[in-house]
């Protein structure tokens, strides 16, 4: 699912961080919310700044936070992978694996998926984002009060170690000079809208992870990538190896995003 912007101009929230999911922000916000700092439409608000049209998400977060949920957690599985979904009927999974992301309730079970759309003509088009809910199992909160950040960034960061040493194997590393130079003339750093309470540790994590998982994304498409006579078998290693690097980077985010969001339930500290 593509990531969706923030809107422009720094609040007393907002932090500088790469490109976020759009579930990222809901369930930071979201549990903001529960614990009865802000309420919940403007929590919705602050999460998709520059989405026009909303729909089918805050029934749900209401409903889950009447009876007893504090802590909205995220996942962003893709296709192959579904690290850190709960377990859910199968056109649930595919639909969280297809749009990227979701967010999810430990206690009651139950997922949120979103699709984003693009609608009106050319030249004045609008975002919206409908979310669609779907029963999963509940989720131990033992199992996720045992997620360490240390051992996540030790993770993320051996693992993009790894990736570079079979970049280097394989031909054409998309962060020689020129490719990299235009991955990271393509990558977008805004000024994002989060709650001012996330625990800076994890914020660190989440900006590691987010901007890898950036880069394997613009990595791609770079032309840099296929200009030079590299053959078929060689590119496909290269795009093996992206999406092996874009889904380390969004596990160790959620992984991140869902200690933050524990730390500011209150089931453990910072």
């Amino acid at each position: 699912m593509p990531r969706v912007p923030g809107r422009a101009g720094r609040t007393p929230y907002d932090d500088e961080v790469p490109e976020l999911p759009a579930c990222v922000r809901v369930a930071l916000w979201t549990t903001i919310a529960w614990r009865g700092d802000i309420a919940l439409p403007d929590a919705i608000e602050r999460s998709l700044p520059d989405v026009d049209h909303v729909t089918g998400i805050a029934p749900t977060l209401q409903a889950w936070g009447d009876i007893g949920e504090r802590a909205l957690l995220v996942a962003l599985p893709r296709p192959g992978c579904l690290d850190g979904l709960p377990r859910c009927a199968p056109d649930a999974a595919g639909h969280a694996a297809q749009a990227g992301e979701c967010v999810h309730v430990a206690g009651a079970g139950g997922v949120l998926v979103p699709t984003l759309t693009e609608y009106g003509p050319d030249g004045d088009t609008g975002v919206r984002i409908d979310w669609t809910g779907y029963d999963a199992e509940p989720t131990p909160r033992h199992r996720l009060e045992m997620l360490d950040l240390r051992q996540t960034e030790r993770e993320l960061l051996d693992r993009m170690r790894h990736h570079s040493e079979q970049f280097e194997s394989a031909g054409g590393h998309p962060w020689e000079r020129e490719a990299r130079a235009e991955a990271e003339a393509g990558l977008r750093h805004s000024l994002w809208g989060l709650p001012e309470q996330v625990p800076d540790k994890a914020l660190h994590v989440m900006a590691i992870a987010a901007g890898a998982a950036q880069l394997a994304d613009r990595g791609r498409s770079l032309t840099g990538l296929g200009s030079h006579g590299v053959d078929a078998t060689t590119a496909g290693r290269r795009e093996q190896l992206l999406r092996s690097l874009g889904s380390d980077a969004d596990r160790a985010l959620a992984e991140a995003t869902n200690v933050a969001v524990m730390v500011l339930a209150g089931w453990r500290s910072a």
